[in-house]
């Protein structure tokens, strides 16, 4: 009689014992890992959170503190004797232009103002201390006028000429220039000096006075 030896089959559905794969203490670590993450992300966010907060604060306090250059816009210039064709014997020149503080904190020093005008880039006029230095307060106006004329106003026969010659074909260009040195002034602080130039570009029609194109019109200001 032969003996048989029992194979036990095992069911399919059935997992077996469970076999741990790692140990109670490696898990942890992975639950201290992610947690440490969460933090260090939170800590990040609300870092760059501040960062950004301060940033824009700054820029807006940057914004409203920048210093604006002054405006200058010239509205009325003429050259009388530009009608008549014996002005040169009575040549002079009028004009009037203002200076506009648009600042709403700061206030501009001005040391002394010179004028001076220009034909075709040669001066033909000049005003030294047009103005004595001043201060300016915020948001505020000052009107610079003056007449160039006698001694201020070096226009020979010659230069007259063309000046009668420019008038025949409806335009004479001008410029005046008026230069100064300004400080802003920030509640108590002051800044440096600026060599300031305000260029503008005047066209005067046949009859001596400025053209409408020219009126009001705002000038080009630079430093230096």
């Amino acid at each position: 009689m032969h003996s048989s030896t029992r194979i036990p089959i095992q069911n399919a559905s059935d997992p077996g014992p469970f076999k741990r794969r790692h140990t109670a203490r490696y898990y942890a670590h992975l639950v201290h890992d992610n947690l440490t993450t969460r933090v260090s992300k939170i800590i990040c966010a609300i870092f760059l959170g501040l960062l950004l907060v301060v940033g824009m604060v700054a820029f807006i306090l940057w914004l409203s503190l920048r210093p604006h250059r002054p405006r200058f816009h010239i509205l009325e210039f003429s050259v009388p004797g530009l009608s008549q064709d014996n002005g040169f014997n009575n040549a002079q020149i009028s004009f009037n232009v203002t200076a506009r503080n648009s600042n709403h904190n700061i206030g501009i020093y001005y040391d002394a103002m010179d004028g001076s005008v220009y034909y075709r880039d040669q001066k033909i006029g000049s005003l030294p201390s047009l103005l004595q230095p001043f201060y300016q307060e915020p948001k505020n106006t000052t009107v610079v006028h003056d007449v160039f004329t006698g001694a201020s106003l070096t226009v020979n026969s010659q230069r007259w000429m063309e000046f009668m010659n420019d008038r025949s074909k409806g335009t004479v260009v001008f410029r005046l220039q008026l230069t100064s040195t300004i400080r802003f002034k920030i509640s108590t602080w002051q800044s440096k000096r600026h060599r300031m130039y305000a260029n503008c570009e005047v066209s005067v029609g046949p009859d001596g006075l400025i053209l409408p194109i020219s009126k009001s019109k705002r000038c080009p200001v630079y430093f230096s």
